[in-house]
C-alpha cells in the first residue's frame, strides 16, 4: 500500500516534470561543460608545474645540420642540449597586464605581449584592443605555438604589418608554426640571440601536406606571395618556403635568430 507521503512526492514529481517538457526552450536551461587542458614547458630545470587534469608533454626537437646554398644552418647549435620553451618567469609577467584581449596582454600604452594559439576569433581581438589601445608599437612574442586557423593568422598578419608594429621574440621567447608568419609581418622585427623559431610543413584538412602537392599549384602560391610582402625576394621566398616543408607538419624543427637574418632584416 502507498503512503499518502509518497503519492504526494509522486505528484509533484509528475507535475514538475510536465512543466518541464511544455516550458518554451529559451526559458530552459542549458549547462555548458568546459574541458580544462594545461601545457607543461620544458624550462631547463625542475620548475614546470602541471595541473591535476589532462597535460600534454610537448616534446623538443632539434635543428637538424643542413645545408642551404648559401651555407649551413645554425652551425654551432648544442645538438645536444634540450630546447627551450619560454621561461615561467617570463609567462608570469602577462599577469600583470592592464587589459587581455585574448592571446594578447597589454602591459602599457605601447607595448603587448603575446603567449597563446591564434583562432578564429584573433583577428577580432587585435582590432579591439587597436581601438582601445591606439598608441601601442610593440608586440613581444613570448610563447606562441602557432593557428588554428591559417586564413586567420594571415589576415592578423597582415594587420600586424599595417599597424606599423614591432615585432621581437625575447630572450627565451619562442614562436611556432604561424606564428613565425606573425613575427614576419612585423614592420620591424627584433629577436634576442637564444630566441626560438619552429618550422614546418602545413597540412589541409585532408591531412595533405605541402610536398603532396605539385610544385605548380596554385595551393603554394598564397604563402610564396606573403613573404615577398613581408620583404623576401622570390629567391627567399621559395627558399624560405621549401626550408619549412622538409620538415612534416606532426615534426617540428628550430631556427636560431641567425638563420631567420638569412631572409629578412632584422635590427
Amino acid at each position: 500500500m502507498v503512503s499518502p507521503a509518497a503519492l504526494v512526492r509522486t505528484l509533484l514529481i509528475a507535475a514538475f516534470a510536465a512543466l518541464l517538457a511544455f516550458a518554451p526552450a529559451s526559458a530552459q536551461q542549458v549547462v555548458t561543460v568546459t574541458t580544462t587542458v594545461t601545457w607543461t614547458y620544458d624550462t631547463g630545470d625542475d620548475r614546470a608545474d602541471a595541473d591535476d587534469g589532462d597535460v600534454i608533454d610537448e616534446s623538443a626537437a632539434l635543428l637538424a645540420d643542413e645545408e642551404l646554398a648559401d651555407g649551413r644552418l645554425a652551425e654551432d647549435a648544442d645538438l645536444g642540449a634540450t630546447r627551450r620553451y619560454a621561461p615561467s618567469a617570463t609567462l608570469a609577467t602577462l599577469g600583470q597586464a592592464k587589459a587581455r584581449f585574448g592571446p594578447f596582454a597589454v602591459v602599457d600604452g605601447t607595448t603587448v605581449r603575446m603567449a597563446g594559439d591564434v583562432t578564429s576569433a584573433t583577428p577580432r581581438q587585435f582590432a579591439a584592443m587597436l581601438a582601445a589601445f591606439p598608441g601601442l608599437k610593440r608586440l613581444e612574442m613570448i610563447d606562441c605555438p602557432g593557428s588554428l586557423d591559417e586564413e586567420a593568422n594571415l589576415i592578423l598578419a597582415r594587420a600586424i604589418r599595417r599597424a606599423g608594429l614591432e615585432t621581437i621574440v625575447p630572450s627565451g621567447g619562442s614562436v611556432r608554426s604561424g606564428a613565425v608568419e606573425l613575427w614576419l609581418a612585423g614592420a620591424v622585427r627584433r629577436a634576442a640571440a637564444d630566441a626560438e623559431f619552429g618550422v614546418h610543413s602545413w597540412a589541409d584538412e585532408t591531412g595533405r601536406e605541402a610536398n603532396d602537392y605539385p610544385a605548380d599549384d596554385p595551393v603554394h602560391a598564397e604563402y610564396l606571395s606573403y613573404y615577398r610582402e613581408m620583404g623576401m625576394d622570390d629567391a627567399k621566398a621559395r627558399a624560405f618556403y621549401a626550408l619549412t616543408n622538409a620538415t612534416p607538419f606532426d615534426d617540428v624543427r628550430y631556427l636560431t635568430r641567425a638563420d631567420m637574418a638569412r631572409f629578412v632584416t632584422l635590427n
